[in-house]
């Protein structure tokens, strides 16, 4: 993964030492900070902006477009870049081990904890506690979160010692928390908390100017890890990268590269080696059949299974994160009872 950016100069408070900055950056974080786009280079700016203090900070974008490589950034720009970077995907852990993840627990808290075990809130004390897909984390885990950004302390899973918290908290999400809150997914105080500095990175089809860039530094790093010299990329290859709308953002990107890479051999790539489908547009019909099938369906079993969303995504064969992203698509959101009269 890569951060696209090239110059600093939109920002005049950076524009002095933009690309002295971006340089040592890309250096301790070995990683090249490549792209032209005026929209990361606004990304690269707030984050450099916010790294200079303590605050929360809520990073949010499609799945792939590089959320994390963000928080490292803001991460090895601060003052906190001695301390650990701790990552949780809450996404990642069911729900009854979310919570003894992140808060640690006492010997006895429950059957097989046989010993003491320090959650990773501890484990990132002096530097930073990256939280990635916030938006699934339990409500319960959610209250008790809420207290570490208040309070700054915290207990673990079956104990009764009061633990400072000395962390800096940078959450991410590639869902729209404002409508979690609304639909009784996300809690209202919690998503405030988080939502202290927030940093929106645009899409990889809306930073056309970067796919190029990032691309060629992408080859330069798969040269390395395959022990050859970077593969080329030939003029119909360009055009294709450029003109694909890339779902899946930079991760799709390097991918499709890869692959590419495989397939030619090392040596020059074109599009018939990137074997890029852009997706067919619906124009009704069918497809809008299928699409109406498939939101009454969902609504369907919402409804029977009382807007519990994670017996909903178990009967409808789908991960709870398939399934909000299936509701922010069609735009379902729970029912409200009608007040007293």
């Amino acid at each position: 993964m890569f951060i696209a950016a090239e110059s600093l100069t939109s920002r005049d408070h950076v524009n002095g030492r933009a690309r002295t900055f971006i340089e040592q950056m890309s250096s301790r974080m070995n990683r090249r900070i490549v792209g032209p786009s005026a929209a990361w280079r606004e990304v690269l700016a707030e984050a450099t902006l916010v790294a200079k203090t303590d605050t929360t900070v809520l990073v949010t974008g499609e799945s792939g477009t590089g959320k994390e490589v963000v928080a490292r950034f803001i991460h090895r720009a601060s003052a906190r870049s001695e301390g650990p970077f701790v990552a949780l995907n809450c996404a990642a852990l069911p729900e009854q081990l979310l919570e003894s993840e992140l808060f640690g627990y006492e010997r006895g808290a429950f059957t097989s904890a046989q010993q003491a075990k320090p959650g990773l809130i501890e484990m990132a004390s002096g530097g930073v506690l990256f939280l990635d897909e916030v938006s699934e984390m339990s409500l319960p885990a959610q209250a008790k979160f809420l207290r570490v950004l208040q309070e700054r302390e915290f207990q673990r899973l079956g104990g009764t010692r009061t633990l400072k918290a000395n962390i800096r908290v940078i959450a991410a999400t590639n869902r729209d928390l404002r409508k979690a809150v609304a639909s009784g997914a996300f809690r209202e105080d919690l998503f405030y908390r988080l939502q202290v500095f927030d940093i929106a990175i645009a899409p990889l089809r809306e930073r056309a100017d970067d796919i190029l860039p990032l691309s060629e530094a992408i080859l330069e790093e798969l040269g390395r890890s395959f022990g050859q010299p970077p593969a080329a990329l030939t003029c119909d290859a360009r055009q294709a990268l450029v003109r694909y709308d890339w779902p899946g953002n930079i991760r799709e990107l390097r991918n499709a590269l890869e692959r590419a890479t495989i397939r030619c051999e090392g040596s020059i790539i074109d599009a018939s080696h990137l074997a890029l489908q852009p997706a067919a547009k619906p124009r009704g019909g069918m497809a809008s059949d299928l699409r109406n099938l498939e939101r009454d369906t969902i609504i369907n079993v919402l409804q029977e299974c009382l807007w519990n969303k994670a017996q909903a995504a178990k009967r409808l064969g789908l991960s709870r994160t398939q399934l909000y992203g299936r509701m922010d698509k069609y735009m379902i959101e729970q029912e409200r009872p009608a007040s007293a009269a």
